[in-house]
């Protein structure tokens, strides 16, 4: 692997390719997208992730600058160096969601429009037999619901860490700005500002199948919210700012330690990855081709519908054709009446998938940590318990002890 190209040091590649993989009515948005390695010296092997940097939407940058009433051409000094305000907005920090930091900051900003109230305790002490009152105990009545009071408002947003966490939910620092009507200099800001991360995609592609190219699969996240539209930062980037025509676009490479094929060719797999999780299992099989081992491979894929969501379908269906997927399993949720997700078809296949286990295949999930992965993973002990003929505790102990952790069979990309 080319040495030099980082985060902070990123290639300037150029996207060559870049194609919505949804059919016509599809309620998602889901691209392809090659970038060229030129003469980057860059290298990577199935399993990797490449690190994008993106920059944030021009008009959220403009519309920030025009609420808060900046001169976009000021000179100020970032992590990144002196630049004008504009492009250290636009590409040295995160400006599409706000922070807690800049949430907390409202309680110095924002002035209560009415009387604060505030109770007396009574404090008892036995003093010749004779009750008073401490001194000084006048205590603040904390709002249980915030009232018009915009201090009192703020006061309970500021609360505790979840009830900062549920008000940033969808809210970005121009919709804060708005709502409280607070002015702070760029200078308050920018301390305030997280600075702009690079986000990692899986690659889709295998570099033995695409020399000198990396591929994407990537799912655009749009949505409105008060009357603007929002988004996912670096998805958006990928598929509104950046086009075909050689805009640069920063790069680097992410290599993974442990989500790698077997060493031994002739090891099966088997690939859970339903919607934009089939990424690094389309780059596994093109690996798989590409080496000629006899390993079966058998993928688990499904999404929304078959008709909209089918993606790399004729490659699919090529690899079924020769004999390089040995089976091809989906779970098309809007399909029927019933939902069902790839967790449900492999407890139907669960004697099959049992055998394969026992014949040492390997196992690989990718996609969605907070539920898919989780219903996955019980799935597998289900399975240990039915047809492995183990108890409870000897299931989890085999899933997650001894595929996972002693043999590293069981193996993760979930985010």
């Amino acid at each position: 692997m080319a040495d030099g190209w980082s985060a902070k040091n990123p290639y300037m590649s150029k996207i060559t390719e870049n194609f919505i993989l949804n059919g016509a009515g599809s309620r998602k948005e889901t691209r392809h997208i090659v970038f060229e390695l030129g003469d980057s010296g860059l290298d990577y092997k199935v399993g990797d992730a490449l690190g994008v940097v993106a920059e944030n939407p021009p008009h959220i940058v403009d519309e920030l600058i025009e609420v808060q009433g900046w001169n976009p051409d000021a000179e100020v000094s970032t992590h990144k160096g002196d630049r004008t305000l504009r492009e250290a907005l636009k590409k040295d920090f995160e400006v599409h969601l706000a922070n807690k930091k800049f949430v907390q900051s409202l309680t110095e900003k924002v002035i209560s429009s009415g009387m604060k109230i505030s109770m007396s305790i009574v404090s008892r002490s036995r003093n010749n037999e004779t009750w008073q009152a401490t001194e000084d105990a006048t205590t603040p009545l904390r709002p249980s619901v915030a009232s018009d009071d915009p201090a009192s408002q703020v006061e309970a947003i500021t609360a505790d860490a979840k009830a900062i966490e549920n008000y940033l939910w969808t809210r970005d620092y121009i919709d804060i700005m708005r709502e409280f009507d607070v002015k702070y200099s760029h200078d308050e800001f920018l301390e305030l500002a997280d600075r702009l991360k690079p986000r990692l995609y899986s690659i889709a592609s295998s570099h033995d199948a695409h020399p000198g190219f990396v591929e994407l699969t990537v799912g655009i996240v749009r949505f409105e919210y008060n009357g603007r539209a929002r988004g996912g930062l670096c998805t958006q980037f990928m598929a509104d700012e950046i086009d075909t025509s050689g805009a640069p676009i920063g790069v680097f490479m992410s290599p993974t330690k442990s989500f790698i094929l077997p060493e031994d060719k002739e090891t099966d797999i088997i690939m859970v990855g339903p919607g934009t999780g089939i990424a690094p299992f389309r780059a596994f099989m093109e690996q798989r081709v590409h080496d000629g081992g006899t390993g079966k491979n058998w993928l688990f894929f499904g999404d929304q519908s078959e008709k909209t969501e089918f993606y790399y379908k004729d490659e699919i269906e090529q690899w079924i054709d020769e004999g390089h997927l040995y089976q091809f399993t989906t779970a098309w949720s809007r399909d029927q009446e019933e939902k069902i997700y790839v967790q449900h078809r492999l407890k139907e296949h669960g004697a099959e998938v049992w055998e394969w286990f026992e014949r040492g295949a390997y196992f690989y999930i990718c996609g969605d940590k907070q539920y898919m992965a989780k219903d996955v993973h019980r799935a597998l002990i289900d399975i240990a318990v039915e047809h492995g003929g183990m108890s409870l505790d000897d299931a989890t102990h085999f899933i997650e002890k001894t595929m996972m952790k002693e043999q590293k069979r069981y193996l993760r990309d979930v985010y």
